[in-house]
């Protein structure tokens, strides 16, 4: 079996029986995606988490693996993550279709950005849509306000209030893993994770707590200017004439994705929101939605930063956001849950991979792109180390 200790030494005082191959702290999407990609390599695993249940980040999204909009210094990683996730899918069995996404263009600025991106990124991937065709994905028999958009044939959809806790189990079912939810990390140092549950040793630590990473490495979270991002998000139930399973992206998710706002026209298209939304500008928006498999469609999103996040919601933004997203399904949303959501961000990074010591690395995914960019980060966290995949499945 293909163990890291094959090419570390092994500090013979540690308690053996409690030693694995990998220790991840924190069962998000990222943290899980190491453990299994380290199975995928023959490791032994432990996860551990704090609360008891899948509660943060990776439950709050839009279940989106916003794949083709990933800016290029990021794209190849981007792609290595779908294929984790189709591999993962198929091993857990949870919902992952490859439903791809749909981008309205509403106004000739958006219209440029599309197309700019379709002559960059190439019509296999960026499959161009006439306002009538776009009309039809999303259950509508006529939208004269939709000038045209584009599909793109490469994103993937999942449930995100079940993939994570699916992935959990299956993890925690494998002979060379083991998941503990309700346990809390005090301190890590030379191999050795102190918690509320023992001591734990491995040969690699994996952190990925996120944007509570100043809990644990604060000099690292200060150095890369680590606060925190907070959104708006609600669902609804689905009009029956919108049954897509592609994520619906709108003009303002091409200010929101690093693939779209490198394009020449992205100026303009900003200038042009701000003269006909600027409200949407002040409130960070990414007008998105996605159906869930139970006909619930998921709705957002506003974005703001502070270093400590208040829980407090302003209603009028919800209300904005239901409006945008009603006008483009042709159909009112009434509403039947509402959330918070809060996530890493940097102004320096997009993805936070920080070696602490020989044993420790954090990794925080700090620009929102942690669902979309998960399989890919564990897979070059295992490159870097020299650890090679042994098999196509576990």
């Amino acid at each position: 079996m293909t163990t890291i200790a094959d090419t570390t030494s092994v500090n013979s005082t540690r308690a053996q029986a409690a030693a694995t191959d990998l220790l991840v702290v924190g069962a998000g999407v990222v943290g899980l995606a190491h453990a299994y990609e380290a199975l995928r390599r023959g490791l032994s695993v432990r996860v551990i988490e704090r609360d008891h249940r899948a509660n943060g980040a990776s439950i709050r999204n839009f279940g989106h693996c916003c794949i083709t909009g990933q800016g290029n210094d990021i794209i190849d990683m981007s792609y290595a993550s779908r294929s984790g996730w189709l591999d993962c899918a198929a091993d857990v069995g949870f919902w992952a279709p490859e439903a791809g996404a749909v981008v309205v263009a509403r106004s000739p600025e958006e219209m440029a950005v599309v197309e700019q991106f379709r002559d960059e990124r190439g019509t296999e991937a960026v499959e161009m849509l006439t306002g009538e065709a776009v009309a039809s994905r999303l259950g509508r028999a006529s939208g004269p306000e939709f000038l045209g958009g584009a599909f793109l044939p490469a994103d993937l959809r999942v449930d995100p209030r079940t993939a994570v806790g699916s992935i959990a189990e299956w993890i925690a079912a494998q002979p060379r893993a083991d998941v503990r939810f309700g346990v809390t990390v005090g301190a890590i140092s030379d191999g050795r994770v102190h918690t509320t549950a023992g001591d734990f040793d491995a040969e690699k630590i994996v952190v990925c707590v996120g944007h509570d990473l100043d809990y644990l490495y604060p000099e690292v979270a200060g150095r890369y200017e680590v606060t925190r991002c907070s959104l708006q998000m609600a669902m609804a139930p689905s009009p029956q004439t919108f049954t897509t399973a592609a994520a619906v992206l709108t003009g303002t998710s091409l200010t929101r994705y690093d693939g779209f706002t490198a394009m020449p026209g992205h100026e303009q298209l900003t200038e042009a929101l701000s003269r006909t939304s600027p409200e949407l500008l002040e409130l960070g928006a990414n007008i998105m939605f996605t159906l869930r498999p139970d006909g619930t469609v998921l709705l957002g999103d506003s974005h703001s930063y502070d270093i400590t996040m208040p829980p407090f919601q302003e209603e009028w933004i919800t209300d904005r956001i239901i409006e945008e997203i009603s006008g483009i399904l042709g159909a009112r949303l009434h509403l039947q849950q509402r959330w918070q959501g809060v996530y890493a961000s940097s102004p320096q990074t997009s993805l936070l991979m920080e070696d602490i010591d020989e044993h420790t690395r954090a990794v925080s995914v700090t620009s929102g792109i942690g669902m979309t960019m998960s399989f890919g980060i564990a897979s070059r966290t295992f490159e870097s180390w020299g650890v090679d995949r042994v098999s196509a499945t576990v």
